[in-house]
């Protein structure tokens, strides 16, 4: 498997990101960490061999990224304003410094003149940033697999809300959409897998919702409900990429 390593400064977030990449060709994908994870956490967590058929067959190629959730989601104590500004300086970061980065590399890598949209992958915490990078940015990213995730800002942010929050928080922005929004039809022509099981240190309940709401607005969503034995950890995040990559990809 082929691997390339960058670090970089991000003017967006005013420190150095680290990205890696895996594989030399293909669609592109775009893996965010567990909370407070870093970019390695794709090969050290041995996900890589979960996505190595993909990526050795020339299919897709995965770039890994770090998450600030330290400073925002995860730090409950402190300033809420503050906090999701910052989280919004790393949304820009991957939307207006990593998302144009990975489409010229894979414009490169590949020999397009242009290329798809880039596929959001992330599990837990991972899942919900991937999500929002799906929903609320469908003209770069139009395929997702978002596993284990908790759909409600209410986890980092509490009872608080803003603009900012909103926009972050699934089960309330799609919530006030409305079904004619053009961003319902991007979602209904992309591919938005979201899944979790109902076993162990799973909390599928913002899940259930997103499900209720992509039927009721027509959205296009596939929320696959896994079984009492599925947990909230690596070994059946491993199975659901097996199941659920080749309905991205082909």
């Amino acid at each position: 498997m082929q691997t390339q390593y960058w670090n970089e400064y991000s003017p967006s977030l005013g420190r150095n990101m680290e990205v890696k990449r895996y594989g030399h060709a293909g669609r592109p994908v775009l893996f965010i960490p567990c909370q407070n994870g870093r970019f390695f956490d794709f090969e050290n967590f041995h996900m890589t061999d979960a996505w190595q058929r993909f990526i050795d067959s020339g299919d897709c190629v995965v770039y890994s990224t770090d998450v600030i959730d330290q400073e925002t989601w995860s730090d409950t104590e402190g300033d809420p304003v503050w906090r999701i500004n910052r989280h919004e300086s790393w949304f820009r970061f991957l939307t207006d410094e990593l998302a144009p980065f990975i489409r010229s590399d894979v414009n490169r890598l590949n020999g397009w003149d242009g290329y798809p949209g880039i596929i959001a992958f992330g599990c837990s915490l991972g899942a919900l940033h991937a999500t929002n990078l799906f929903l609320r940015r469908p003209d770069l990213f139009d395929g997702l697999l978002a596993l284990s995730g908790i759909y409600t800002a209410s986890y980092g942010f509490g009872s608080f809300m803003n603009e900012q929050v909103y926009l972050n928080s699934p089960v309330d922005f799609l919530g006030g959409m409305d079904p004619s929004h053009p961003y319902a039809e991007r979602y209904r022509n992309g591919r938005g897998i979201i899944v979790v099981g109902t076993g162990p240190w799973e909390m599928p309940e913002s899940t259930f919702r997103l499900k209720e709401l992509s039927e009721e607005k027509n959205l296009g969503l596939w929320v696959d409900i896994w079984g009492s034995d599925s947990a909230h950890d690596w070994d059946w995040w491993y199975r659901q990429v097996d199941y659920h990559v080749p309905h991205l990809l082909y």
